[in-house]
């Protein structure tokens, strides 16, 4: 199965280097073919997750490897939904960079580096039920950050003057500024369920200890961050530019907070 996760990096960057030469010279043939290699890509992921899914369905082994393969898979099922409905090309590129960085970096993890899990009861539930909201958050958040740097982005070149063929095919500054704000709305919600799951199964097996773990508190932090830039969005009405750096900076700080996780002792 390492064949076809390489193949599966190679065609990803075929796909993007065809959606790159798109943006700079409008070229749609390429654009086309582009996006019948990121299908296909999605295609033979699905396989390659539904395949370590099977591996373990007794959830006996879960690691890092997984995880992140999921986070791509999402990245790129939610940028094909995007392609297909809303057409926004450029957010549809920046979007599977990031998939394809996470699954690159992936490799680095090894697919045979598991933790292995005790056979819980209510807890395998629990923790299952954890993984999959925490995804579904990290993906969602992940794409609303993509739009509020595209914002920044826009701000700055309207802002400064320069403007070009590649800039008008963006979003506008309101479509930037409205889909981040949705997609916060998204990942929030399912970033504290999984953080009352994580809860709910400290609770499970007695091991009150582990809710003073810094994992635990930095991830509620994420969490109080998110909150805030929700406050400032309907209550204080700061303006979309701020808004969006306050976006930016929520998302740094869930990367760093997932990318130093093995250093905890919650997730041990």
């Amino acid at each position: 199965m390492v064949t076809i996760y390489d193949t599966i990096l190679y065609l990803y960057a075929l796909s993007l280097l065809f959606y790159f030469s798109d943006f700079v010279d409008a070229n749609r043939r390429a654009k086309r073919m582009g996006a019948g290699l990121l299908v296909f890509v999605w295609v033979l992921q699905t396989g390659y997750v539904l395949y370590r899914i099977w591996s373990h369905l007794d959830m006996t082994l879960f690691s890092r490897f997984e995880y992140w393969l999921a986070v791509s898979w999402l990245l790129l099922t939610t940028s094909l939904v995007i392609s297909r409905f809303f057409r926004i090309e450029f957010i549809v590129f920046l979007v599977n960079i990031i998939g394809f960085g996470v699954l690159a970096l992936n490799l680095f993890s090894g697919p045979s580096r598991g933790i292995p899990l005790p056979d819980w009861k209510l807890a395998n539930e629990l923790l299952i039920l954890h993984i999959s909201l925490v995804l579904c958050s990290f993906a969602a958040l992940a794409i609303s950050s993509v739009f509020s740097g595209m914002y920044l982005f826009l701000h700055g070149r309207l802002k400064s003057r320069k403007w070009n063929r590649t800039t008008a095919r963006l979003p506008s500054l309101e479509q930037a500024d409205r889909f981040a704000f949705r997609l916060v709305m998204i990942g929030v919600p399912l970033l504290a369920l999984s953080l009352s799951v994580a809860v709910a199964l400290v609770i499970v097996e007695n091991r009150f200890q582990y809710l003073l773990d810094w994992k635990v508190i930095t991830s509620f932090a994420v969490l109080i961050l998110y909150s805030f830039y929700l406050i400032q969005k309907k209550i204080l009405r700061k303006t979309a530019l701020e808004t969006a750096r306050w976006n930016v900076f929520c998302f740094a700080f869930l990367v760093l907070n997932t990318m130093i996780s093995p250093a905890s002792d919650f997730h041990r």
